[in-house]
């Protein structure tokens, strides 16, 4: 018999815990993410890793900036592990620990220790578990670990990551030292950094859209107050 979960069942027992609607710009974010999620989830080949917990908590908390009300966010995030079957303060404990390890270490040093030509006594389960990850030929990579470790060298050094020839010389590093593919994950972070800007873009225009529509109503109230002259007689 088969009791594996599937999308459907992620996504009704999402919507059971967080029962308030959620705005239109950001429901496909939150249904992509939950999806992705998901499917690392039932995958036989996937651990939990604190740079994939990172790699989660970073796309939510960026892709989710703005919206409205602000107090929804917690209930989505919250809803969104578990319905996974996840608990939200192993995410969010995670995340927190390693960007204060990032913004601690030189970059140079954490890209040394992420590559494995460095051991550092900072960390000693996130060191274990760079190793797991260096020495399975198993290892489920995915998009959201690769985000973690992005968010890594960006927390630790923000001009860095700016920097295309820094940047892809550190992920080349980086790939190796864990026995990653360099192409996927140099692909998944162009198009994690494409989506970021998109989704300020559309901010963007939805602040412009949402003041001028705010402008007209001052201006129809204004016109509703003031009293129109009659035409003199000479018209």
């Amino acid at each position: 018999m088969n009791n594996v979960r599937t999308v459907s069942d992620t996504k009704r027992t999402f919507y059971a815990l967080h029962t308030r609607p959620i705005n239109t710009i950001y429901r496909r974010v939150v249904e992509e993410l939950m999806v992705e999620m998901h499917l690392l989830s039932v995958n036989v080949d996937f651990s939990y890793n604190p740079i994939y917990g990172l790699g989660v908590v970073t796309t939510f908390d960026r892709f989710m900036q703005g919206y409205q009300p602000e107090r929804d966010k917690e209930s989505i995030f919250s809803a969104l592990c578990q319905a996974v079957e996840q608990e939200e303060q192993r995410y969010r404990q995670d995340a927190e620990r390693l960007r204060e390890l990032a913004k601690s270490l030189p970059v140079n040093d954490l890209i040394a220790w992420l590559s494995q030509t460095t051991h550092l006594d900072r960390d000693a389960d996130l060191q274990a578990q760079l190793q797991a990850i260096a020495n399975n030929p198993n290892f489920k990579y995915s998009r959201l670990f690769a985000i973690g470790l992005f968010s890594l060298l960006e927390l630790s050094d923000p001009e860095l990551v700016k920097d295309e020839k820094q940047r892809n010389e550190a992920l080349k590093n980086i790939a190796s030292g864990l026995h990653l593919s360099e192409e996927k994950l140099s692909k998944d972070l162009d198009l994690y950094r494409s989506n970021l800007d998109k989704i300020a873009q559309a901010l963007v225009v939805m602040a412009d859209m949402l003041s001028a529509d705010r402008k007209k109503r001052e201006q129809r109230k204004q016109q509703s107050t003031t009293s129109v002259a009659p035409p003199s007689a000479n018209e």
